[in-house]
C-alpha cells in the first residue's frame, strides 16, 4: 500500500500545491479578502513545488528534486512561522507589512497609495475554524516536510 503511495509522491504534492494556490486565489479574488505581503510570499514555495513536482514526474530518479522539495517546504515553514509570530506579536512587523505610506497630504500620492494597498501582516483578515491561514499553512508545511523526508528515506533505502 505504501509503495503505491510513494509512486504517486510527486502527483500528490503537486495536487496539494495546486489546491493551496487555488484556495488562496479564491479567498483573495472571489471572496475579496486582501492578502498581506507575507501571505503573498507564502505562495512562492508552493509555486516552486509545482515546478519541481512537474520535473519529478518526468525524472523520478533524480534525488536532487527530493532535496528541493524538502528545502521548499522548509522555507514555507519559516515564512509562515514568521507570519504567525507577527500575528501574535512575537516579532515586529518588517517595513513591507506596515501601511505608513497612507500618511500623506498630497491627493495624487494618496490615491496612488490606496491603489497599491496591502493590509498589515499583523491583522488576521480570514480564519477557518478560528485558525489563521498562516497557521494552517504552517501546519501543512510541517506535514509536507515530514512526508518529503519519509519519501526521501524510502527512496534511499530502496
Amino acid at each position: 500500500m505504501l509503495e503505491k503511495i510513494y509512486k504517486l509522491f510527486y502527483q500528490i504534492i503537486f495536487s496539494i500545491s495546486i489546491f493551496t494556490i487555488l484556495s488562496a486565489l479564491y479567498i483573495e479574488y472571489i471572496l475579496s479578502i486582501p492578502a498581506c505581503k507575507l501571505c503573498l510570499y507564502q505562495r512562492i514555495p508552493y509555486i516552486f513545488s509545482i515546478v519541481i513536482c512537474f520535473l519529478g514526474y518526468f525524472f523520478p530518479k533524480k534525488s536532487v528534486l527530493i532535496y528541493l522539495i524538502i528545502l521548499t517546504f522548509f522555507s514555507s515553514v519559516i515564512i509562515s512561522g514568521y507570519h504567525i509570530g507577527i500575528e501574535n506579536s512575537i516579532f515586529t512587523e518588517f517595513s513591507g507589512c506596515v501601511n505608513e505610506n497612507l500618511n500623506t497630504i498630497d491627493k495624487s500620492v494618496l490615491l496612488q497609495n490606496l491603489n497599491s494597498f496591502f493590509p498589515n501582516c499583523k491583522n488576521v483578515n480570514f480564519e477557518i475554524f478560528g485558525t489563521s491561514l498562516a497557521t494552517i499553512n504552517f501546519i501543512l508545511s510541517i506535514a509536507l516536510v515530514f512526508i518529503s523526508i519519509k519519501y526521501y528515506l524510502y527512496e534511499k533505502n530502496r
